[in-house]
């Protein structure tokens, strides 16, 4: 685990080699992310798993500004570039942001969500966005939980906090979501 944060270190100063050495050490993780997310994904969606692995990691180790904490920021960080490149291409294929029916959403422990529209993902990527105005840290729980995957402990863990006062975030952000994609 040390030897990615190095790597994602010396990329950052621009390190090609440890660019290149960091890929296949993170290859597989940034493909069951991207996994977890593609299957919140319609069937007919034009962005393959394989392409939303490749983007997210030339988006992530070229960035300049990130300092390296460690393994977990990495993958975080991951999941939040690959929902966005997930909404950047519904929001490019111009769809309406909300359709004429209701989002279905579910919080429950197992956190699942049924996006079968474009639609959908906008909605849901609104109500994020309002909850990062207000809260940044429960949009990266959601962030982390939601579109990552990540269990209570990995966030809790990635966030420097206990477990038990994420899970108490957690019920705090389902309620809030629900209300605001009831809307």
């Amino acid at each position: 685990m040390a030897e990615v944060t190095e790597l994602l270190v010396r990329s950052r100063e621009g390190d090609e080699a440890a660019r290149n050495a960091l890929a296949p050490l993170v290859y597989d993780e940034l493909k069951q992310l991207a996994a977890r997310h593609m299957r919140r994904e319609h069937s007919a969606h034009s962005v393959q798993a394989t392409q939303l692995v490749s983007d997210a990691f030339m988006r992530l180790v070229g960035q300049a500004r990130v300092d390296w904490e460690s393994r977990s920021h990495f993958y975080a960080l991951a999941s939040r570039v690959m929902r966005q490149i997930l909404v950047e291409h519904a929001r490019a294929r111009g769809r309406q942001k909300r359709g004429d029916g209701a989002t279905h959403v579910s919080f429950d422990d197992v956190v699942t969500v049924s996006t079968d529209r474009d639609e959908d993902i906008l909605a849901i990527e609104d109500a994020l966005e309002a909850l990062e105005a207000i809260d940044p840290r429960q949009a990266e729980i959601v962030t982390m939980r939601f579109y990552g995957g990540m269990s209570m402990q990995a966030v809790a863990d990635a966030l420097g906090m206990s477990k038990r006062s994420a899970d108490r975030e957690w019920a705090l952000i389902k309620a809030w979501l629900r209300r605001e994609l009831a809307q």
